[in-house]
């Protein structure tokens, strides 16, 4: 894996995602490493540590929304850092429906993410 940010990166990341497929996202993570959900009980949403845990972290999206995909995203990148903005669409084991903007905050440190922060627009 390239060691440089790129938008060709990003896209890969997003791929991955859309395939649901947990070891090769995992691959683009660095072993210390932390995922914000955009969803949970404090403020920064739920918080995974470490890579074990941000896997399971990641595993409870495709579970609570098993045929979730991400579809009219952008990339952006400076530095160590990448933005990505898509819209995930799917439905949840529960029966809501999900259509929602948003995005990701990355950080990198040697071309892997060290940081995972995604938020996503609240619909009322």
């Amino acid at each position: 894996m390239a060691a440089r940010v790129t938008v060709e990166l990003l896209k890969e990341i997003l791929a991955a995602f859309n395939r649901h497929d947990l070891d090769a996202i995992m691959e683009f993570f660095a072993d210390e490493c932390v995922l914000y959900m955009p969803r949970g009980a404090g403020p920064r949403g739920d918080i995974y540590v470490g890579k074990a845990a941000v896997r399971a972290g990641l595993a409870t999206r495709f579970q609570g929304i098993p045929n979730v995909h991400y579809g009219e995203d952008a990339h952006w990148v400076g530095a160590d850092h990448g933005v990505s903005e898509w819209t995930l669409t799917g439905t949840a084991v529960t029966g809501q429906q999900y259509h929602v903007r948003g995005i990701d905050l990355y950080a990198f440190t040697d071309g892997r993410i060290t940081r995972k922060d995604s938020f996503w627009k609240i619909i009322q």
